[in-house]
């Protein structure tokens, strides 16, 4: 497996297997089987409810704790200093860890410098390996990067051949922040599987068009997350390290960027509208 270096030192697989949407009675069964396969990097939220399953597989699965590298992410409802201190103490109690390798501000709304600082502190006490944000615009980011004491090592953000993320990423390099992706796969949208350029390039490679997905972001030095609940999708997801794309490829891939979100624009008012629905939603135990 290949890994990056974090701002502080810090190895992280550059490829990563993500429990967003996989049931809790699925979850600890699909981190065995991504385990079986050679996955070494997990990322969950509190917000998944799969903490707890993420946690037993990784005990399960007999291998020692530091061969593994965990990432969790706060929720908006626990923003805010003391709120986000104890939903990591919380988070580390459910998954049965001492330690987390990253914890992200999942998304950059309400009181996320109080939350950064808490990241901050727990950073220092040992208790996480490595702090970031999900989903910060470069705005967001690089004010919180020019006023806090610790650059954030990750900025997880969505990124796929329809939305590439090239100008976040320039200034994700000028910070000194590592980028990494949510919705490599676009979650299917827009027939992303099927694109004509895509499927052109996996028939030269004799590769799936996931994979030229997923070989695309490894080119560019992006920490790519895949999922799948079937062994044999986690395993074509991973092999991706014995061919290399064309300068010609990556330029007709470029060619497909729209600049825009295929799900939603957190600089849109209506967005944080929408997290309110998901927050009381939550707060009363809907799906």
């Amino acid at each position: 497996m290949q890994h990056v270096v974090l701002n502080n030192g810090v190895k992280m697989p550059i490829l990563g297997f993500g429990v967003f949407q996989i049931p809790a009675s699925e979850t600890k069964q699909a981190v065995l089987d991504a385990i079986k396969v050679g996955y070494r990097h997990f990322d969950t939220a509190q917000s998944y409810a799969n903490e707890k399953e993420v946690g037993e597989a990784i005990a399960e699965s007999g291998l020692p704790r530091e061969e593994f590298f965990i990432t969790s992410k706060v929720w908006l409802e626990h923003y805010g200093y003391e709120k986000t201190r104890k939903a990591v103490l919380h988070s580390l109690e459910v998954m049965g860890l001492d330690y987390l390798d990253l914890m992200l501000l999942h998304q950059p709304f309400s009181d996320y410098y109080g939350s950064y600082h808490a990241l901050e502190d727990l950073y220092k006490e040992g208790k996480l390996r490595a702090i970031g944000v999900s989903n910060f615009y470069p705005d967001r980011l690089s004010d919180l990067v020019a006023f806090n004491e610790i650059t954030p090592q990750v900025n997880q953000v969505e990124t796929h051949p329809f939305n590439q993320q090239i100008f976040a990423q320039e200034n994700m390099i000028k910070n000194n922040v590592q980028m990494e992706s949510w919705a490599t796969f676009a979650e299917g949208r827009n027939g992303i599987f099927s694109h004509p350029t895509l499927v052109a390039i996996a028939e030269k490679y004799g590769k799936s068009t996931a994979q030229i997905m997923v070989r695309w972001q490894v080119e560019r030095g992006i920490v790519c997350l895949t999922k799948s609940v079937k062994p044999e999708r986690m395993a074509e997801n991973i092999d991706v390290f014995d061919f290399n794309l064309t300068d010609e490829d990556m330029t007709v891939i470029a060619e497909l960027d729209t600049k825009e979100s295929l799900f939603f624009n957190h600089q849109d008012a209506s967005t944080v509208d929408m997290f309110l629905r998901l927050i009381e939603q939550r707060k009363n135990g809907e799906n």
